[in-house]
């Protein structure tokens, strides 16, 4: 049975980087105890300052969205919001492989 995945790239404004990386850090920590939530890492490409890749594997798009209701979860989108320019997002399915 298929997983539902994404890949979201953040691009943040000049110099906002490294504080987005720690606000999501703090949210793949949540996501520890989130019943659904398979995947959660923070990822950054070696030839782009401002942008910050989040690679996530749920059990399906139901308890993403669900995720995404939690107060932890409004608290640090919250947070999150000033320092992002633009984002990209790529929803899929994922199949198999090590790790799900």
């Amino acid at each position: 049975m298929s997983k539902f995945g994404l890949y979201t790239k953040f691009i943040t404004l000049e110099g906002e980087r490294d504080s987005l990386i720690d606000i999501l850090l703090e949210a793949a920590k949540g996501m520890e105890s989130v019943e659904g939530c398979y995947l959660y890492v923070i990822n950054i490409p070696d030839d782009d300052p401002n942008a910050v890749w989040v690679t996530e594997i749920w059990s399906n798009s139901s308890s993403h969205q669900a995720s995404l209701s939690l107060d932890q979860s409004k608290t640090l989108i919250q947070k999150a919001r000033p320092l992002i320019d633009g984002m990209e997002q790529i929803k899929l399915s994922s199949i198999g492989g090590k790790g799900i």
